[in-house]
């Protein structure tokens, strides 16, 4: 089995958990910085004043009620580890080298909107000289290896001005502030950059508001509202990124996770499909470009109105994306009676039932690696449109030996696993697959937990969960494996 000459190995990571200098070349502060440290069973927590004047640590994935803050604020007794991260914007030489040392075809990265827009892009503002040469000078040292980025726009980052003026995405007029973005860099990195994403894990909206999108709300019409009007800078993004270089290849970018039915009882296959509703619904909308039925019903029944403006469903109609790319981690299991199963357990982000017939990584996810050619079956199938694995990979404990080395042969047996049915759903099944990205090829910190033990990475970064380390890089043994899989386009052994 084999994959096309020009499929786009590499890896993936974000800003927010990767880059740092939160606070340099004049970057305005983002949602994220507002995030502390959590652990497998702590939440990560969002800080603020309310308007009593009291301190707040809000769980991020419960949130809270814009009405209560009077102002957000970083307390000298949290960590948040967001703020240096891994710290690529001092060391994107040293690691890009290593990238390319692994054979990359692609890199996936995201910039940091409040480094280009400290305000996020309100009228009459002008963009960061500062932080638009450093995506040059890192695009450069991409291209110089021949290493092709791929560039989300907004990956769990927004910035944090946008909150404080409005409710960033649930209000209307961050839609312009996006589009204003998208124009700068757009038109900055035309001869640099041909693949772009608008937004990361979009379906991730009503799952976190503040992670997606700034948001603080527990409301969901408010997140309907938010998914709207990030459907519509979507779509503008789309339109103006193809007048701007036909070339350009713009997607949308989905967090996809298989459900199953717990039996093969009716009821039980009906609720996965139902579960399965809240994946695609997202990119129905950005793909086909049109609500679907099923939704339009649900928001009926739920007295759920969308917000939508004249100009609003021809601009989503015609602002469809190029390639649906996605992250695929795990499966899950749903029921019609969940309450007469075990549910998923620890995991920050997992969600369902456990699947008796699959084992689980330290952080509760379940690792299904032929789930991974059923989402690629199921995808294709539906869109008929170029797929991208934009996220796959295993969080876990490294240890690194007296001598330095690090031994990691449970990443890669996932990996392995999962890339042999990747191939097979491309050579047997004939997905049209662009490439492949496995997520925090260089370790970075978790969204979920903010943790550096989770640790995804080929390259091991020396920090721990307290901020401590010095940042060196070492390579895993993962790393050259990975380096022997892109060299031989696929195969495995």
């Amino acid at each position: 089995m084999s994959l096309p000459k020009d499929f786009l190995w590499g890896g993936a990571t974000a800003a927010n958990q990767y880059e740092g200098g939160w606070n340099i070349g004049r970057r305005g502060k983002s949602s994220d910085d507002v995030i502390t440290n959590g652990t497998h069973t702590e939440p990560r927590c969002i800080t603020f004043v309310n308007k009593s004047g009291e301190r707040v640590k809000a769980p991020m994935f419960v949130g809270a009620d814009y009405e209560d803050v009077d102002h957000f604020e970083c307390f000298d007794d949290c960590l948040y580890p967001n703020h240096e991260a891994t710290d690529f914007y001092h060391h994107y030489k040293e690691d890009i080298a290593l990238m390319a040392e692994m054979g990359f075809k692609c890199f996936r990265l995201s910039i940091a909107w409040s480094r280009i827009f400290a305000n996020g892009g309100m009228e009459g503002e002008q963009p960061l000289e500062e932080g638009l040469k450093f995506y040059d000078d890192v695009f450069d040292e991409c291209l110089k290896y021949g290493i092709e980025p791929l560039v989300t726009l907004s990956h769990y980052e927004t910035p944090l001005a946008l909150t404080e003026a409005w409710n960033s995405w649930a209000d209307r007029r961050t839609i312009d502030c996006y589009v204003r973005y998208c124009e700068v860099v757009f038109n900055r990195y035309k001869n640099k950059v041909k693949y772009w994403l608008t937004f990361n894990e979009i379906n991730c909206i009503e799952m976190s508001p503040w992670m997606e999108g700034g948001v603080l709300t527990k409301d969901k019409q408010t997140m309907i509202n938010m998914a709207h009007y990030q459907f519509v800078a979507s779509a503008k993004a789309v339109k103006l990124g193809h007048q701007i270089n036909p070339d350009f290849k713009i997607g949308c970018m989905l967090a996809y996770t298989l459900i199953y039915p717990m039996t093969c009882n009716p009821e039980d296959t009906l609720a996965a499909w139902k579960n399965t509703h809240n994946n695609i619904f997202y990119t129905d909308v950005q793909c086909r470009g049109y609500y679907p039925s099923y939704r339009l019903k649900e928001f009926e029944r739920e007295g759920i109105t969308l917000p939508i403006e004249d100009g609003d469903l021809e601009i989503i109609k015609e602002g469809t994306v190029d390639f649906l790319s996605f992250s695929y981690y795990m499966s899950q299991v749903a029921a019609y009676n969940p309450e007469d199963y075990e549910g998923a357990g620890g995991g920050n982000l997992s969600l369902g039932l456990k699947n008796p017939y699959l084992s689980a990584s330290d952080w509760g996810w379940q690792i299904d690696s032929t789930g991974l050619r059923n989402a690629l079956n199921r995808l294709y199938d539906r869109y008929q449109m170029p797929l991208f694995v934009v996220e796959n990979g295993l969080g876990a404990f490294d240890k690194i030996e007296e001598d330095g080395s690090i031994h990691d042969p449970y990443r890669i047996d996932y990996m392995k696993q999962h890339i042999i049915e990747m191939k097979k759903a491309v050579d047997e099944d004939g997905v049209d697959l662009m490439g492949y990205m496995p997520w925090g090829c260089i370790d970075v910190v978790s969204a979920g937990t903010g943790e550096m033990r989770k640790r995804y990475g080929f390259i091991y970064v020396d920090m721990d969960d307290d901020g401590n380390g010095d940042l060196h890089r070492a390579r895993k043994d993962s790393f050259y494996w990975y380096q022997k899989v892109i060299t031989n386009n696929g195969l495995t052994e």
